[in-house]
């Protein structure tokens, strides 16, 4: 039988599904039910899955409200088979809980920051558009980037854009910024950071700022500081043939959830010839060990989506700690 589909665009905040056609094939083995989109922004995601599978529902949170307003308005087609929720990823549970939801199907997270939240100036994510130091994804939060690049300690700085942006420069980069302070505008901060970095280094690896960026909005937003527990809780409410999937797009992302996903297969990280004494069990099964990347069509058509690594995970059939 033909499926229906139903399009709708919102001209304030649109964003374009990374790695669609992937997406959609890990879910089409899941049994009927509920999946979560725990990054739901514009709503591209779900609204392909809702298209596929007439016999799912999606429970779709986000902390953003503009990224809310944009999805309940794309997605209003669907009537009762959306239901949306504002929160950070590591509230699922309660989300759950609000909306009478036992089990999932499946659950999705497409980490990072997207395209509509870069592409505002008032946002203040991005370092090609000015604006103010913001990048608060939940913009009621009271901590910006303001407050990360004007009041952290020079070190402390240093460890930030090192730790979450892989940044080889980030002794200077923090010393030049402590420098120039008060910084008020992201066209500032992005100076700052190219001027701070030797001329050499800036000829290859994209914007030079670009790094620097990233880590402090992971700081704003403690992205990485929360993403294990919303994992766990995810992987706790999957139904058995139920699947987890994650799209990183930065390294420190992508171990994490490797990690997290490691530790649910039920690895034992006792040593070698000893009996196990971490009570090791195993709840999913890793669906491919090597990630998925984006095809090079899509690369060369949405060039932000170069980054993403995509793993996936299925819960198994009989989840001993479910029997206890």
């Amino acid at each position: 039988m033909e499926r229906s589909v139903i399009v709708v665009t919102s001209s304030e905040f649109t964003h374009r599904p990374v790695m669609e056609s992937e997406i959609l094939a890990v879910l089409d083995s899941v049994p009927a039910g509920i999946v979560v989109d725990a990054t739901l922004g514009a709503g591209g995601h779900t609204e392909a899955i809702l298209n596929r599978r007439a016999d799912l529902r999606v429970l779709g949170l986000d902390q953003d409200p503009a990224a809310l307003a944009a999805a309940r308005k794309r997605l209003a087609g669907f009537g009762d088979r959306v239901m949306t929720h504002r929160c950070r990823f590591d509230d699922l549970r309660l989300a759950m809980d609000a909306h009478e939801v036992t089990h999932l199907s499946g659950a999705l997270f497409d980490l990072g920051v997207s395209s509509p939240q870069l592409d505002q100036a008032e946002r203040g994510f991005s370092f090609r558009n000015d604006g103010p130091l913001d990048m608060r994804m939940d913009t009621d939060a009271v901590r910006s980037a303001s407050d990360v690049v004007n009041g952290s300690e020079e070190r402390d700085l240093a460890r930030i854009i090192r730790t979450y942006g892989d940044e080889r420069f980030a002794d200077r980069i923090a010393a030049a910024i402590v420098a120039a302070r008060p910084i008020s505008s992201t066209a500032r901060l992005a100076e700052v950071v190219t001027a701070a970095i030797p001329a050499a280094a800036r000829r290859t690896g994209g914007h030079p700022a670009k790094r620097t960026f990233q880590a402090i909005r992971i700081e704003v937003n403690a992205e990485l500081e929360v993403l294990p527990e919303a994992l766990d809780h995810a992987i706790d409410a999957l139904a058995p043939g139920g699947r987890i999937a994650v799209l990183a797009y930065h390294s420190g992302e992508d171990r994490i959830v490797k990690d997290r996903l490691r530790s649910a297969t039920g690895e034992c990280d006792c040593p070698h010839g000893l009996p196990c004494g971490c009570g090791a069990v195993q709840r999913v099964r890793i669906v491919r060990r090597v990630p998925r990347t984006p095809s090079k069509a899509e690369i060369e058509s949405n060039p932000r989506a170069a980054s993403a690594r995509l793993r996936v995970a299925e819960k198994m059939a009989s989840d001993p700690r479910e029997r206890a």
